[in-house]
């Protein structure tokens, strides 16, 4: 089981992650980061594989990723 922590004030929303997230876990919040973005959140931390997709696929390395 892995474990995914998103630091929403870095994350721009640009969805790259939530398509390559294999359990489908990730999807954009509702709300808006200080920066005027719907950041990306996790919606069941216990079906995170610890895969690491969301990580590499990530511009902004808004990620940290644990297995």
């Amino acid at each position: 089981m892995g474990r995914v922590i998103i630091s929403e004030e870095t994350c721009k929303g640009c969805e790259a992650c939530v398509l390559v997230c294999p359990a489908k876990i990730l999807k954009l919040s509702e709300h808006l980061n200080e920066s005027g973005y719907h950041p990306v959140s996790c919606v069941d931390q216990s079906k995170c594989t610890g895969c690491a997709s969301c990580y590499r696929v990530c511009p902004d390395i808004v990620f940290e990723v644990y297995r």
